[in-house]
């Protein structure tokens, strides 16, 4: 069964001793797109996820966005600014010599000294991949689930649209003959009052129709329309990625419709042509979303 291009998974998971979320989002588009946002220390890990992604979707923009809900304990570190820890203790010593004050200078006090001795976070750890790609993937079983949901209901209505232009290809093919035999009597009667009243050259006349009735003739048309309604039937059965043969079906059944349209040379068959090319857009614009 086609599958659509549209949707979304969401998923939560611990990862790098924190808990992430990871929400995927598909929209149609020609081909595999993938925009990641990953937050910090996941970012080292994009070519994993892109290859995780595409290996499940075909065609589609995809958007995947990671956050942290509870992020992840980084490894902390001593920093002692010795810079900051000289100028202090010079300005003791300074203090000292100048107010001749007894006592020696404390490193327990200089160090409680803004400045001086600070903790400081560490260098994120390496990304947790295989807890990570975990999470991706079950939030990946949630768009794929979907797209297959979405997916049967499109499917549903594409084969609702292909019984409509089989019903209005039915109208066309039985109003067809009666056109040519009306065709046929009109010119007949033309040619008799241009004639006035004179003999008819029933040979000439005949070519004349025979050519009349082979420029109106819609039967090459309508049998190759009949085809790639079929084809599109079969087509809607298959599984995997079918967007673009879909696609391509539908430029043909436009070209059949068109060329019918062309040769209708009759209010009901051009009316029916009109409606026909209704039911095809709503394909068109359906099948822009399958996959």
């Amino acid at each position: 069964m086609p599958k659509s291009m549209t949707g979304y998974g969401l998923a939560t998971g611990a990862a790098n001793g924190g808990k992430v979320q990871v929400e995927i989002r598909t929209v149609n588009h020609r081909h595999f797109t993938a925009n990641l946002k990953l937050t910090s220390p996941l970012h080292s890990l994009e070519s994993d996820v892109r290859k995780a992604l595409h290996e499940k979707i075909s065609r589609g923009h995809v958007t995947t966005t990671a956050r942290w809900l509870e992020e992840p304990e980084r490894p902390t570190m001593p920093k002692v600014n010795v810079e900051r820890a000289r100028e202090i203790t010079e300005a003791l010593r300074d203090l000292k010599a100048e107010l001749d004050l007894p006592g020696e200078i404390d490193l327990s006090f200089v160090v409680r000294q803004p400045d001086v001795f600070t903790v400081v976070a560490g260098e994120a750890p390496t990304a947790d991949e295989e807890a990570f790609l975990a999470v991706v993937d079950r939030a990946l079983e949630g768009v794929l689930a979907t797209r297959d949901r979405e997916g049967q209901s499109l499917t549903d209505d594409l084969n609702k649209q292909l019984r409509e232009l089989g019903s209005l290809l039915a109208v066309v093919e039985e109003r067809a003959p009666a056109r040519i035999s009306k065709e046929r009597d009109r010119l007949r009667t033309a040619v008799g009052e241009l004639l006035d009243e004179r003999a008819v050259d029933d040979d000439r006349l005949s070519l004349e129709i025979a050519i009349l009735a082979d420029k109106l003739d819609v039967t090459e048309e309508t049998v190759r329309l009949h085809t790639h309604i079929e084809a599109c039937r079969e087509v809607l059965v298959k599984s995997g990625p079918v967007g673009r043969e879909l696609t391509f079906l539908g430029q043909e059944m436009l070209r059949e419709i068109n060329t019918i349209g062309s040769k209708a040379n009759d209010a009901t068959i051009a009316q029916t042509v009109i409606d026909m090319k209704c039911v095809l857009e709503k394909y068109r614009e359906q099948v822009e979303n399958i996959e």
